[in-house]
């Protein structure tokens, strides 16, 4: 992968944009450790870090189509480069490398942006086209490369990074109140919001058009409209195996050492039977696990590794390895409170000593309803349904209002929770599932200006207009086309692309190519969650492979133990950070309301760690990016 930046000013005046263009692939070197390239023309300019993974020696960039009227900047891999490349040499085409950063560009030259339909892969490009004075910026499919931009006095900034548009200077460090609030809501920021006012991320599967009109973004490609499926289970899961199989295999192409996350779970372990079925060799795997025994996995995936006869890796996070969150602050660029972000630091470190790419097993959960918590949705979603309205409000509602806590259950099996679910909507209800602070509890929370900047703001409301539009009626289908547009894009494929660029290394996710999820949408709903299992279609597809104990062993989050961190080892770090003095948060978040859920957290009574780790996460990147 690479960093890429650009700038576009049609009032620059002449204005020589080199010097902010090296200021912006400056921060962006540990992206592209390999090289780094400037193209630059009175209008705009580009920007590239270059990490060299096919073409190691020609696919410099920026790099223009024959007569230079066309330049592009690329992050990604496309897997059906030699194939495209193929027939536009058929229809005249010449080219001089073999990377596939210039099919690209002669595929745009040959079909205009719709080009970016025949994609299949990751990526985020911008593409200056001096024919018409605009410049495209472009996002692929699920969003699993980044890029971010602003319009800043009629100037297009945009980057891989948000300190990349930052590095440009002059741009506002303004905190963005509603952005905050849906933070403490989802610990990460849902697009196209960012927590900078005014700089925004491009929505996955999504382009973005500059010219002197001003900018348009335009939706390229959304999950179909549901149809029945036709056909058997046993034809679904062979069409599975088979859809899955080519999705690893166009991913194992690499000019660089390749391997593979290995958790030891079903999606991880799948990927690696793939990969050894395709033949690749060697197959280098890398794990991480913790000293708790309850939180590691180690075994599991030691299992895999012997079966399939990898060359394996593993390291174990020691309570102090956590100290590594201060750098990772640097790395999300905004306050990102997902604390699996550490273990997928600490795994990609491990394996960039070996590989430069890694296949990984994310998105399975999202695909095939893997998560939880979808069951137990579904099961508030029927009583919600045949309990009337009158006795939820009137009998219900007070009854969850005065029902003791029970955070030492799981989050889903507490009466409290379970009661106040049914109370309320669908949205409203999933917000309360996944997040952790509601909307009703903010003015509490809030300093008194950010409540008066929230208004009415709901972050309910982010999860309902995604619920809304789904193309499907069917209630667990909602649910996976929210987490689509949302947890998966904005929490999971941003953690692993900041912790995996942190050290240079590309991470793939041959579950997420395109082809892979419209197949899955495709699955009758009532095949992916059989009584309370989830992800039953892909467990009895991958039987054939995989042993039934680890297909069928409960679901283990991939999360460091941070309860007891902030209890121990964190205690002392993360109190003076969140209790000190004058804390940055100060001028948004009460620093009361913070100082009542440390103690409460300290003593037991509560288990905060969620939101006190939010908190910390904001105060380690307040001091950081928004000015002293």
């Amino acid at each position: 992968m690479c960093g890429i930046c650009g700038i576009v000013d049609f009032a620059s005046n002449g204005e020589d944009f080199s010097h902010k263009i090296d200021s912006m692939v400056d921060v962006l070197r540990h992206r592209g450790p390999d090289g780094r390239g400037m193209w630059r023309c009175p209008s705009a300019a580009l920007g590239h870090a270059r990490l060299s993974i096919i073409d190691l020696s020609e696919g410099k960039q920026p790099m223009s189509n024959e007569d230079g009227t066309v330049w592009i900047t690329y992050n990604g891999e496309i897997y059906n480069f030699k194939q495209i490349r193929g027939e536009l040499e058929a229809a005249g085409h010449v080219f001089r490398t073999k990377s596939d950063t210039e099919v690209i560009v002669h595929l745009y030259e040959q079909e205009g942006i719709d080009c970016v339909r025949r994609l299949r892969g990751i990526f985020a490009f911008g593409i200056w086209d001096s024919r018409c004075n605009s410049m495209y910026l472009v996002r692929d499919h699920l969003g699993v490369k980044p890029l971010y931009y602003t319009v800043h006095n009629g100037r297009l900034i945009f980057a891989s990074e948000i300190k990349g548009i930052l590095a440009h200077g002059g741009v506002p460090r303004e905190v963005w109140p509603e952005a905050l609030s849906d933070y403490l809501t989802f610990l990460y920021v849902p697009a196209p919001k960012t927590m900078f006012k005014n700089i925004y991320k491009l929505p996955a599967a999504h382009w973005l058009r500059f010219n002197a009109a001003g900018d348009k973004v335009s939706r390229y490609w959304d999950l179909p409209h549901k149809q029945a499926w036709r056909g058997t289970r046993q034809e679904a899961e062979s069409r599975l195996v088979e859809t899955l199989g080519e999705c690893v295999g166009m991913q194992l192409v690499s000019d660089v050492p390749l391997g593979a996350f290995l958790s030891g779970g079903v999606d991880s372990s799948s990927v690696v039977a793939m990969m050894a079925t395709a033949g690749q060799s060697p197959l280098i795997t890398t794990s991480i696990g913790f000293n708790e025994r309850k939180y590691s996995e180690l075994q599991y995936a030691r299992r895999v590794a012997r079966q399939f006869r990898t060359v394996h890796h593993e390291q174990i996070i020691e309570p102090d390895a956590a100290s590594v969150v201060e750098k990772l602050s640097w790395h999300y660029d905004e306050p990102f409170a997902d604390y699996s972000s550490i273990p997928t630091f600490y795994v990609s470190q491990a394996a960039r000593k070996h590989v430069t790419v890694v296949l990984s097993g994310d998105g399975g959960d999202e695909n095939f309803g893997g998560y939880r918590r979808y069951w137990f949705d579904l099961a508030e979603r029927r009583a919600r349904r045949l309990i009337p309205r009158f006795m939820r409000r009137w009998v219900l509602e007070p009854i969850a209002c005065i029902y003791p806590k029970a955070d030492w259950l799981p989050k889903p099996l507490r009466a409290k929770s379970t009661l106040g679910n049914i109370c309320v909507d669908a949205p409203e209800a999933y917000c309360r599932s996944v997040g952790v602070l509601r909307d009703a509890a903010k003015p509490a929370f809030f300093s008194s200006d950010i409540t008066a900047c929230l208004n009415d703001y709901r972050s309910a409301d982010v999860i309902r207009s995604h619920m809304e539009a789904a193309p499907s009626g069917n209630d667990l289908d909602q649910l996976i086309y929210t987490d689509l547009k949302t947890f998966l894009v904005d929490d999971i494929l941003a953690k692993v692309d900041r912790a995996s660029m942190a050290v240079g290394l590309e991470v793939r996710v041959p579950l997420l190519d395109y082809t892979m999820v419209e197949f899955a949408w495709s699955v009758p709903s009532h095949w992916k969650i059989e009584g309370n299992s989830g992800k039953a279609i892909f467990k009895s597809a991958m039987s054939g492979m995989l042993d039934r104990d680890l297909l069928y062993r409960p679901k283990q989050g991939f999360t460091p133990p941070i309860k007891e961190w902030l209890r121990g080892p964190l205690r002392d770090m993360a109190g003076d950070m969140l209790l000190g003095s004058s804390p940055r948060y100060a001028d948004y978040i009460r620093p009361a309301a913070v100082r009542w859920a440390w103690n409460a957290h300290q003593s037991a009574l509560r288990n905060n760690e969620p939101l006190l780790w939010a908190v910390l996460m904001f105060e380690m990147w307040a001091r950081r990016f928004l000015a002293p």
